[in-house]
């Protein structure tokens, strides 16, 4: 499984909004998405930083995403909530536990 995830600076009174659109806008579009296995929302409201990350089944599933200008598509979506520029990274995940 692979991991797409990003650290975005928002502006504090924004973060909710920026929550919502993830869980009512992107994520729905995700699900569309081949090889699409989840996701997450992270914030620090004390530093205004979010960090959305995607799940996918393999690198080529996630790499897909930005090829039929899906990623990008949703970035704009938040360019209005951006406090400063964003990083964007990858990973492979090689251990996982989802047992509670």
């Amino acid at each position: 499984m692979h991991a797409r995830m990003l650290r975005m600076q928002v502006k504090a009174e924004r973060i909710d909004e920026a929550a919502r659109l993830f869980a009512e806008d992107v994520l729905t579009g995700c699900r569309s998405q081949a090889g699409y296995r989840g996701a997450y929302f992270l914030v620090d409201r004390k530093i205004g930083e979010c960090i959305p990350v995607t799940l996918w089944e393999t690198e080529a599933d996630m790499v897909a995403t930005e090829e039929n200008r899906f990623f990008q598509n949703q970035l704009m979506k938040f360019l209005g909530l951006f406090h400063h520029g964003l990083i964007r990274e990858a990973y492979e995940i090689v251990v996982a536990d989802n047992n509670p």
